[in-house]
């Protein structure tokens, strides 16, 4: 056995910090934790990885042991610090006032308490102050889309002043989970090779057959919309964007129009932004304001055409940004095009952020 080596079953036990549960571990959003929790500075002293009854004996890989997955009930919070849940939103309303009842911190990367007012919406890099303002002992992380763009935005707003935004989403399969991805392949495997479709209505549709869970085929098209129907036409997608924007940076009255699109890509959430300024607005000022924000990379030269694409920040943690250009009719607006792994930096980094911020104010 390896000299830092544990048997399968074992909890990890690091250096005596605060004990952490991930909840949802097996997941797909639970494995890009573990893996960060792998390769990130260890700030914790236990960690038990927990998930539904039907996981129960399974073992997962973490920092050079095999962790045996605890089932997801009231006990396991016990002695608990810091709980991460990455799970659907109900589960996430049911098993977290179970786990702040018991003593623990949870850091929820579902949508279950995102706009209780009071819990706060944390992103690190634009407000990490509001995390120790948590009066339920609740701090929500932002959906995938939102965490793609926002801290971008929160830079910019600093700078500039946000006034306004008009949004279009092109969101992975993976942004409604491993349903969507299954989906998405199957349907390509199905119009893999044909060149004649595409070219008659509804041609793909009788190819792909089921939609999963997609309103319309996936594969060789794009689908405009994702999210849930709610009043006026509207989807829950995109209101959270409009939402969570306005709660992150704390701009109650910011003018916020989305339209969310799901493209055929596995992995990486992208947008295209209009945001609109109090100041007026400098293309080469903006573009090294960005360069220089952390946990933003800035891949903008028309001239190679070097921009950012999902197949390019795939399994990256930045938000990466370009297209940056002011907008021709109007000196106080910017127009750019944002990356990034809806699982990773949509979701699991920011979530793991939140925990560290967490577990620096529990440490002696």
């Amino acid at each position: 056995m390896a000299p830092n080596a544990r048997p399968a079953g074992a909890r990890t036990r690091g250096t005596g910090g605060p004990t952490l549960a991930v909840v949802g571990a097996t997941g797909a959003v639970g494995a890009v934790l573990i893996d960060l929790l792998s390769t990130r500075r260890d700030v914790y002293g236990e960690i038990r990885l927990v998930a539904s009854p039907r996981s129960v004996g399974r073992t997962l890989p973490l920092r050079g042991a095999d962790v045996e997955v605890e089932p997801l009930a009231p006990e396991v919070f016990d002695g608990v610090d810091i709980a991460m849940f990455g799970v659907p939103d109900a589960v996430a309303a049911r098993w977290v006032p179970v786990a702040t009842d018991r003593g623990a911190v949870a850091v929820d990367n579902s949508g279950a308490f995102r706009m209780a007012p009071d819990v706060p919406l944390v992103v690190p890099e634009v407000n990490p102050e509001r995390v120790r303002r948590r009066p339920r002992g609740i701090v929500a992380s932002p959906s995938c889309t939102t965490l793609s763009m926002i801290m971008v935005l929160g830079v910019l707003h600093r700078r500039y002043g946000l006034r306004e935004l008009v949004v279009s989403s092109y969101q992975a399969a993976s942004g409604v989970g491993l349903e969507g991805v299954d989906t998405l392949y199957e349907q390509m495997e199905k119009v893999g090779g044909d060149r004649a479709l595409g070219n008659r209505a509804g041609d793909l549709r009788c190819a792909v057959g089921e939609f999963g869970p997609f309103p319309a085929p996936l594969a060789m098209n794009v689908v405009p919309w994702a999210g849930e129907v709610r009043d006026g036409g509207w989807s829950s997608e995109e209101l959270k964007i409009r939402e969570e924007s306005r709660k992150v940076l704390g701009l109650r009255d910011l003018r916020v129009t989305a339209t969310c699109v799901r493209v055929p890509v596995v992995t990486a959430h992208s947008l295209s932004v209009h945001a609109v300024f109090e100041d007026r607005v400098d293309q080469r000022e903006a573009q090294a304001v960005l360069a220089g924000s952390p946990g933003v990379v800035l891949c903008d030269n028309p001239e190679t055409q070097e921009f950012p694409t999902p197949a390019d920040v795939v399994g990256t943690d930045p938000a990466w940004v370009g297209r940056v250009r002011r907008s021709l009719d109007d000196p106080r607006a910017l127009d750019l095009f944002l990356c990034g792994d809806n699982l990773r930096n949509g979701a699991a980094l920011n979530t793991a952020q939140i925990a560290e911020l967490v577990a620096a104010e529990l440490t002696p």
